[in-house]
């Protein structure tokens, strides 16, 4: 019975420490309903507790829906429904014009290398 107990308030401690960096290392937007630095105190001053509800209650999933989402201009519908397709062109045309530009420049560079 006694090694029961070792054990189970071994992993309760491991379980309580886990909670209070993970609470502590997510970004505010991950946080639901109050702010960080209050689940940080939930989970510190009820430890079991506490833990068990910041990953039920606290923590809010990378996939939900209230949670914000980086995407790529290239990734992003709304952006590229922006764009016409006379300015894609313009700016592929300009690009193209200091590409070329760009390699005139070092062609024209007849400097020897200095390495043997």
């Amino acid at each position: 019975m006694a090694r029961l107990l070792i054990v189970g308030g071994f992993l309760a401690a491991v379980f309580w420490v886990f909670s209070i960096v993970d609470c502590a290392v997510q970004p505010p937007t991950r946080h639901r309903g109050v702010r960080k630095a209050a689940w940080i105190a939930i989970v510190v001053l009820i430890p079991v507790i506490g833990g068990i509800l910041w990953f039920t209650i606290g923590r809010r999933r990378a996939n939900d829906k209230g949670a914000i989402r980086i995407v790529a201009p290239d990734d992003d519908p709304q952006f590229l429904r922006s764009i016409s397709r006379s300015e894609q062109d313009a700016r592929i045309r300009r690009l193209e014009e200091e590409l070329a530009r760009l390699e005139d420049e070092t062609d024209g560079d007849s400097t020897p290398d200095p390495r043997p």
